[in-house]
């Protein structure tokens, strides 16, 4: 049976936990940073667990993860 495919930009974007679950980085820190006060901007360093109903859509773009 031929290998899965990865899909490159969710390997950028995932990493699979020790325990199985997905973590991802938060969304709206690139640019525009000025408005954004410091409490919010602080917040959105932190990685988060995806969402368990999105777990399995992400894991099969990232088989080998």
């Amino acid at each position: 049976m031929p290998k899965i495919k990865t899909h490159s930009g969710a390997a950028k974007r995932f990493k699979i936990t020790k325990n199985g679950r997905v973590k991802r980085y938060h969304a709206y820190k690139s640019h525009i940073l000025t408005k954004k006060n410091t409490k919010r901007k602080r917040n959105l360093r932190r990685g988060v667990m995806a969402d368990r109903t999105n777990e399995a859509a992400i894991k099969s773009l990232i088989p080998y993860k």
